[in-house]
């Protein structure tokens, strides 16, 4: 539910708006794709007064051109003064409504003073109970009476609006029965003014609220439009919610086909989720889907998406979805000239022919002579001449020079590495060690003197040197084994 005060505290701000005008001319252009088909006529809520007859023309330019076919403004309901639609309040309206045949101009009425004032329930049922005994009918015909005056009879009147909720001092919740009457009371007075052709839109909340609304329905003789106001705010926290929640948006449709009735959205808009194009896209799926008879966005922050420049992303989709269509370019027909009917064809008679008979005459056959054909004689065939073969001289090949020989290159033998030469450790002095002996040569084989060395210690051989025993036999030549 919007706050009210924002709409009689409009003109306060209204220097301010003038400024975010130039918000929407920023956001992206609009979509190619083609809008959807619909008989719903659309509009918005730009301000109250004049600047609001004067903003519909900068909006639907906004929209590419888009007609917008509603104005939807509010009477003030702090004085009865100003319920009856004082003299210079409704003049604009009514000229911009004039305008053009299919508009529509829808107008909020207030059901008490003091509406938005925190009245107690208590004094609420006082003054419902008021109302239902016909105390305060003569401002309601008053209102009647100017309007028809303007030339305006056509007007659609949502009075009572969100009749379900806690808000206003013409709620319903504290005598339901008592403020049914009272609406019957003021749409009788209202439509026994001559010229009148008023419609009256039952637009509650949506969701229960205070009160299930279809308490508050007086019936359908006194009620044309089953309208509802429908923000992005509990109960709901998804748009799935707030179509099948009690009293939702199906129960609203289906209650109106129930009824005969059509239904409409006077109000609806974001709120308390912020810039939430997913609702928006939703909220104009809706609407395009139920093909209300009107809709007007409440176009003020927070809810707005032109006045309001803290909600881009919807106000993109929104321009987006509501945009005029660009037209699709048409061929001209080739003409095709016009066929000139040819002249009737008068038959000619036909004229008889007289038959001459003619008589036979003979033809002589002549013969006719053959010439002889002359024989041409046939040339001898003259046999071909041999042809002697010519020699093929032999291919002589020049002598192959033979290249000298190279001596083939000796392979380079590795040196074997050299281990290195461990240090010497030196050892303890000795006693000079004479030099050895020659080695004596071994005895020859078969020799009589065999030697065996003897083998000694280092230390000893270094004294004594190294020696042998011989041991001569005596035996003969012949006797040696080895």
């Amino acid at each position: 539910m919007s706050n009210p005060r924002r709409r009689l505290a409009s003109t306060c701000i209204g220097t301010v708006t003038a400024g975010i005008l130039a918000t929407g001319a920023a956001l992206a252009a609009p979509d190619t794709e083609p809008q959807r088909s619909s008989t719903t006529a659309v509009g918005a809520y730009l301000h109250y007064g004049a600047p609001g007859v004067a903003r519909i023309k900068e909006l639907s330019s906004w929209l590419g051109g888009r007609e917008l076919r509603v104005g939807h403004t509010y009477l003030p309901g702090d004085l009865w003064s100003n319920i009856e639609g004082r003299a210079d309040f409704l003049d604009d309206w009514a000229r911009w409504r004039k305008a053009k045949e299919d508009r529509l101009f829808v107008l909020n009425v207030p059901m008490q003073e003091r509406n938005e004032a925190g009245v107690p329930d208590q004094e609420v049922a006082r003054l419902i109970r008021a109302g239902a005994d016909g105390r305060y009918d003569v401002h309601f015909k008053r209102l009647a009476e100017r309007l028809v005056s303007l030339g305006i009879p056509d007007t659609v009147i949502v009075l009572g609006w969100e009749m379900n909720g806690i808000t206003y001092t013409h709620r319903c919740g504290p005598d339901p029965e008592n403020w049914k009457a009272y609406w019957k009371r003021i749409v009788t007075t209202m439509r026994s003014v001559p010229g009148q052709e008023f419609r009256f839109d039952f637009a509650p909340n949506r969701g229960t609220d205070a009160i299930g609304w279809t308490r508050c329905y007086p019936g359908d003789d006194v009620v044309d439009i089953i309208g509802m106001d429908s923000y992005d705010q509990a109960p709901g926290r998804s748009f799935d919610e707030h179509i099948t929640q009690p009293f939702g948006l199906r129960d609203q449709v289906d209650f109106a086909r129930a009824h005969g009735k059509q239904i409409s959205y006077p109000e609806w808009g974001l709120f308390r989720h912020g810039d939430n194009p997913e609702y928006m896209r939703r909220m104009l799926g809706w609407i395009d889907q139920q093909k209300p008879l009107y809709h007007t966005i409440t176009d003020y922050c927070p809810h707005g998406v032109w006045q309001c420049g803290q909600n881009p992303r919807s106000s993109q989709v929104f321009r987006e979805l509501m945009s005029r269509p660009r037209p699709e370019p048409t061929v001209p027909p080739i003409p095709t000239p016009p066929v000139v009917p040819s002249p009737p064809v008068v038959p000619t008679p036909p004229a008889p022919t007289p038959v001459v008979p003619t008589p036979p005459v003979p033809s002589p056959v002549v013969p006719s002579p053959v010439p002889p054909s002359p024989s041409l004689p046939v040339p001898p065939v003259v046999p071909p001449v041999p042809t002697p073969p010519v020699p093929t001289p032999p291919v002589v090949e020049p002598p192959v020079t033979p290249k000298p020989s190279v001596p083939p290159v000796p392979p380079v033998t590795p040196k074997p590495s050299v281990p290195p030469v461990p240090p010497v450790t030196p050892k303890p002095s000795l006693p000079p060690v004479a030099p050895e002996p020659p080695a004596e040569p071994k005895p020859p084989v078969n020799d009589k003197e065999w030697c065996v060395p003897l083998d000694f210690d280092d230390w000893l051989s270094g004294l004594v040197g190294k020696q042998k025993v011989c041991v001569k036999i005596d035996w003969d030549e012949d006797f040696w084994p080895f």
